[in-house]
């Protein structure tokens, strides 16, 4: 399920870029790990690892669907591609610590409170996240356009895709993250991550709307395909 100006992937100053990207999501990633764990002063907090389970299941098969549907696109995710917006570089750096935050937010609450929600509530949460999971797999397995960053791909031809899911929204992408984030404190059990998982849903929100005003000012066709496919993110809503 992410990772300024133009050419910000040659050179020194794109590699200094990816060295200084890369060590930040080591960062985020390492505390998203172990900071939910040490707040709730426990490695026997079973939801935690269920939830981790589930989201490494997730990437893992994403990942494998993607290596083998969309093996070029899998490669160009792991830079950062000429032209992308310098508001996306930002956009991606918080991204991945609101994600962490949902975390980190029922870890604190299970240290001191135990689990908020019944186990019933548990099996809607996987419900939601292996939705979300399975969207964005099919949406990266299609979409030969899908990177990580948001640019017009010049080089490749770069076209409005109007195939698998983008039949039904134009950025089923960012609906499968919508999900996986609401859905996650449900696997957590924790109602303190309800918060942080509403903000990680409109920072995506927000995203969707500032790729999808780019690409209708700068990707040729893309207004066209907009008014046979409505719908930016939920079919029927916006």
């Amino acid at each position: 399920m992410a990772s300024a100006p133009a050419h910000h992937d040659s050179g020194a100053a794109g590699r200094r870029l990816r060295a200084a990207l890369a060590s930040w999501n080591a960062a985020v990633f390492a505390a998203w790990l172990f900071a939910p764990f040490a707040l709730a002063g426990t490695v026997a907090w079973v939801a935690g690892w269920l939830h981790l389970g589930v989201v490494v299941a997730g990437a893992l098969a994403e990942g494998r669907h993607v290596s083998r549907s969309n093996p070029a696109l899998q490669k160009r995710r792991r830079r950062i591609g000429p032209g992308t917006k310098a508001w996306d570089l930002g956009w991606n750096a918080l991204f991945w610590p609101l994600v962490a935050s949902i975390d980190v937010a029922a870890g604190f609450q299970y240290g001191r409170r135990g689990n908020a929600m019944s186990f019933a509530a548990w099996p809607l949460g996987l419900v939601l996240v292996a939705s979300g999971f399975f969207l964005s797999a099919w949406a990266m397995g299609a979409n030969p356009y899908f990177e990580g960053t948001v640019r017009i791909q010049t080089e490749i031809g770069h076209r409005a895709f109007e195939g698998g899911p983008y039949r039904l929204v134009r950025h089923p992408g960012y609906l499968g993250l919508v999900l996986w984030a609401l859905g996650t404190p449900f696997l957590l059990l924790s109602t303190w991550s309800i918060g942080p998982a509403l903000a990680t849903a409109a920072w995506i929100v927000l995203r969707t709307g500032l790729e999808d005003a780019t690409l209708r000012r700068e990707l040729p066709g893309y207004g066209d395909y907009a008014s046979r496919t409505r719908c930016r993110l939920l079919p029927g809503v916006w």
